[in-house]
Parts: C-alpha cells; structure tokens; sequence
C-alpha cells in the first residue's frame, strides 16, 4: 500500500512512528495547506516528497489517500481521492455530518475502491482483550456499559484548538469515536439513542502555543451524554465532556450477569483489563489474549492492505458512529429518542498478533 498523507498537523507524528514497522504499507507522499508543514515531514525521508494537495490526489504512484485534515474537510478530501481512483483512511470523525459519510460510501461503492476509518485503537490488546473475555462468557450475559471521558478541554494543550469548538468537534465527535467504536467492537451495533447536551462557555482561552492568551468561539456543546441501546439489547451509558475536570472511574465498564469488566482508555492500544466476578473479592487482571500487540496509530492501514474488503477499521464502522454521534445531538435538540437506521456487522475479532506478524492477520 503506497500511502500519501493529507495533513500534516499534530497527529501526523504518530502515524510516522508507526510506518517503519508496518511491513505493507510505504509512505511516498505527504501533502498540507501549509507547504512548509509538509516539507518539514519530507525531509530526511527518502523516497516521501512533498506536493500540493491536487498534485498528491492524482500522482499515480499513491494508491491510498491517508486523511488527517480538520473534521469539516474529510468527506471533500476522501471524495476527490476516490474520484481519482484511490482507496482512502480517514481520521476521525469518518465525517461531519450522517449525509457527507454516505456520500463517501456510495461513491467508493462505485468506483470500486477501499475505505478505512480511525480510530484503530479497538485493533489493540486493550479493546481486543476485553472483547475476547466477554465472547468467552467471563461475565455472563452483558447488560450494560459505561464510557466516560472528562477533561477540562483542548485549548489546554493544543495550540491550534478552534476546530474542537466548531461544528464536527465538541467532546463527542473528537474523542466519541474512540468510545463508541469500542462500544461496538465490545458490544455490537446501536439501534437507538437518547442524548442530551450543553455549552458552559462561549468562548475558549487558548494555553499553549504562539496563540497563547488569545480567546476563541464556542459554536457546538461541549458536554454530551446518553444512551445507547445495543441490537442485543445492552444498554450503553455514554459522557463526553470537555467541561468538567476529572473522574475516577474506568474510562469503560461492562456489567454483566456474572461479573464487570474494566476496559482501559479506547484512546490508548493496551492497556491493563480488570474483571471483578460475581462471587470474586476483588478487581482481578486479566492475561493479554488477543490483539495486536504493541500497536500504534497506522495499525488501521496494515490490517487494510492485508484484509482488502474485510478491513475491521472500516469506513462502514466509522460511518456507523458517526451517525449514532449525530443522532445523540439529534436526540439532545429534539429531546426525543431517535432510531439509527444504518447498520453494520460487529468487526471481526483480532487474534493475539506479536509485533512481528502483523502481516499474517
């Protein structure tokens, strides 16, 4: 797979530690608004060369498009590199908006090619060990979850953050993949929700950076939560926030009929996973069974080359979360519960993989 990069802002850093260690996928292309950026990741890397983004979408020695732009302009990213006859990845969120995600869909449908979708942090050992143990039964029949992610919000740390309070950000639509894509992975597909939804600030201080100090606008809700109510029956507690500042809890909990399980933060590969049984004294933690082992970012795209139309970071799955992302902030406006009308099959497991035999999964 002859990858070419589209954005080259923050997270780009960690999909590049990453490629050297993928035997099948090769970076040849980098590309970004800001040419320098793009330079920047070019240089001292043979054979990678920095072009304009209209040059990278036809050069024809890239076959796969690798999305990290801002939310808003992912769907218009993927559609010209399809149009162009290149198999896509994209980060997350799969899109802004349910409609944008189909149209992505529809159009890699005809055209016959390939769409992968962030975050691939459920192909770890983290997410992968958890699901291993729920399909074996360790906790009996699973009858709900919670996924919770607290922070005080990204202006902290990030020093270009506006696009996070922008229609497509918000705690939900950033950091919601990473919960919900494990939800499902876990769990299987939502067919309803229930949300609701509010905004503390209008305007954000940014922290970090050159920008320090300088205010930015707030224009979407900045603390989301709900339910989820699984095609099993399972019903999924969900808080996203970037109002609050803390919490102790695990970041994702099953309960079932014989035991809870503990899941470690879908934002990271691994991660210690916990069960506490029925008749048990206490949180016990469980041996690594299954997943890719020592993984990072780009693992998404290996699985991609080597699996074609049976690729688990799917964009069906993103699309999927995207419209139960959507259908929550439906939910919060109308204060209805709102059913999700697409489907998708739960991924398929990831056997316990070392770091050297990811090209057998």
């Amino acid at each position: 797979m002859r990858v070419g990069i589209i954005g080259c802002g923050v997270i780009v850093t960690q999909y590049l530690a990453t490629f050297e260690a993928l035997p099948d996928v090769e970076l040849v292309a980098v590309a970004d608004l800001d040419p320098s950026r793009a330079q920047a990741v070019a240089d001292g890397r043979p054979g990678v060369r920095a072009l304009g983004v209209e040059e990278l979408l036809v050069d024809p020695a890239v076959d796969t498009v690798l999305n990290l732009t801002i939310p808003a302009a992912h769907a218009d990213i993927d559609l010209k590199a399809i149009a162009a006859g290149k198999h896509v990845y994209s980060e997350k969120p799969f899109a802004v908006t349910t409609e944008e995600g189909r149209a992505v869909l529809q159009a890699a449908q005809e055209a016959g090619v390939l769409v992968g979708s962030a975050p691939d942090t459920v192909l770890g050992t983290g997410t992968q060990t958890a699901r291993a143990a729920i399909d074996q039964g360790l906790i009996g029949s699973p009858i709900a979850a919670t996924a919770t992610m607290v922070t005080a919000g990204h202006e902290r740390w990030h020093p270009q953050p506006d696009f996070y309070y922008l229609p497509g950000g918000g705690p939900l639509l950033d950091m919601g993949p990473y919960y919900i894509h494990a939800l499902v992975t876990l769990l299987g597909p939502v067919r309803s929700v229930i949300g609701a939804a509010s905004r503390t600030r209008g305007e954000r201080t940014i922290a970090k950076g050159p920008r320090a100090g300088e205010t930015i606008p707030v224009s979407t809700d900045t603390h989301v939560t709900g339910v989820l109510d699984h095609a099993g029956g399972v019903l999924s507690t969900l808080v996203m926030s970037f109002d609050a500042v803390a919490t102790g809890i695990h970041p994702i909990e099953i309960h079932g009929s014989q035991g809870t399980l503990a899941v470690p933060d879908p934002n990271n590969f691994d991660g210690d996973v916990s069960v506490h049984r029925l008749d048990g004294e206490g949180w016990e933690v469980l041996p690594v069974s299954a997943g890719y082992e020592g993984a990072s970012r780009g693992i998404g795209l290996q699985d991609m080359a080597r699996r074609k139309e049976q690729l688990r970071a799917s964009g069906h799955l993103g699309q999927h979360v995207l419209e139960v992302m959507n259908a929550m902030l439906g939910s919060a406006e109308t204060g209805t519960r709102l059913e999700v009308t697409g489907d998708v099959e739960r991924p398929e497991a990831v056997p316990l993989t070392g770091p050297g035999t990811a090209a057998r999964v």
